[in-house]
């Protein structure tokens, strides 16, 4: 149970928003406020299943807990500042904060099978953080440098936030089920370096009181925060992890990634290790292609021993080339030839489907296109 002193406005006197309770914490204030126990579901079916907006639709509840409720938190909505649609399904959010900050979310249909079927599962890539503070040589979030860590609701709200945009398209028509169904945090920013906020965001993202998405459906990225990767390992829940690797050297992870000098890859590797060991589940490991960079023979060979070390799956994913980054994309041949090398070594490797090649899809291009033109964000 949180230390509800420490965390809950509604007993410390400081505001706060209702979509970052937890079960406990809901329970422990209501029965304080002297309400039944059964008040405690409507509460969090209103806030993670019916995605309320306002308090006031919370309709069932009586008048004078919603009254209640009002005068010790808030409940603020991300607003849609902009979207994107690709040809191939995949749709861009900017979402404007409360402090008028903007982050992004990607929505990504499942990819259409050779038999010419479509599952209905949807991933949304969500986002920890307002920018990055790691400065990787070849990501957008970082261009305009950190600003702050989301709060727990505002991680959360991307995935509720999609669910009312999906309700909106639909209209009038029946109640659906829940369009997103896979979680990746692996939009704007380093979740490990907001570690207290992803923790509590993943316990409502996985809670059947929440939105009861299965904790191995949901994928926590990182570029290599050695020690929170050790803590994630001492956590009950069965979320899989995934290393944004890059390069497979401390040479080249060196030039491209600034966190390897503070943890270098036999650290992040040990750590990795220690999850999987807790987890007893396989790691993904990605790696983007870049042109120059890291697409040689010696690459390969490093990367292959690590692969193995770590019995992991190496998913390779070409360079998507971002505005003010002077780095290129490798040819379909090389990205061809890489591929080929690790899995003659006996590496279970795949090339990324590329989702979203028409719109701003990687991480942070929308924002920093907006932010340099904040007008046209607003329109």
């Amino acid at each position: 149970m949180s230390d509800i002193g420490n965390n809950t406005g509604a007993l410390s006197g400081e505001p706060r928003e209702l979509r970052s309770l937890n079960a406990d914490e809901a329970g422990r204030i209501l029965v304080e406020w002297g309400h039944k126990s059964y008040r405690v579901t409507q509460l969090l079916g209103w806030l993670y299943k019916k995605r309320a907006g306002s308090i006031d639709e919370m309709t069932d509840l009586p008048k004078g807990l919603r009254d209640q409720l009002a005068g010790a938190f808030f409940l603020k909505p991300l607003e849609l500042a902009k979207e994107q649609r690709s040809r191939d399904g995949t749709v861009k959010f900017l979402w404007r904060l409360a402090d008028g900050e903007l982050i992004e979310s990607v929505l990504i249909p499942a990819s259409i099978g050779r038999d010419g079927s479509q599952s209905d599962r949807h991933t949304l890539c969500v986002s920890s953080q307002v920018g990055c503070a790691y400065g990787c040589k070849f990501c957008a979030s970082g261009l305009m440098g950190y600003k702050r860590n989301l709060d727990a609701y505002e991680i959360v709200d991307q995935v509720l936030a999609v669910e009312r945009w999906q309700l909106t398209k639909d209209g009038d028509a029946p109640k659906q089920e829940a369009l997103v169904n896979n979680i990746v945090m692996m939009g704007m920013g380093e979740p490990l370096a907001n570690y207290a906020n992803l923790t509590r965001a993943l316990e409502i993202f996985n809670s059947p009181w929440g939105l009861n998405i299965g904790a191995r459906k949901i994928t926590v990225s990182t570029s290599g925060l050695a020690p929170q990767i050790r803590q994630l390992a001492e956590t009950p829940q069965q979320y899989h992890l995934a290393i944004s690797l890059h390069g497979a050297t401390d040479d080249v992870r060196d030039k491209i990634m600034p966190i390897n000098r503070k943890y270098p890859l036999e650290e992040l590797i040990s750590a990795c290790e220690a999850y999987q060991q807790a987890k007893g589940r396989m790691i993904w490991v990605e790696y983007i292609l870049i042109d120059g960079i890291n697409t040689g023979l010696d690459q390969v060979e490093a990367l292959g021993c690590l692969a193995k070390r770590l019995q992991c799956k190496v998913n390779l994913i070409p360079y998507n080339p971002v505005d003010g980054i002077g780095l290129k994309r490798p040819s379909d041949e090389a990205v061809g030839r890489f591929r080929d090398a690790l899995y003659q070594r006996g590496i279970r490797v795949t090339v990324r489907i590329e989702k979203g090649t028409d719109i701003d899809a990687a991480c942070g291009q929308l924002r920093l296109k907006s932010e340099k033109q904040p007008t046209a964000a607003r329109s």
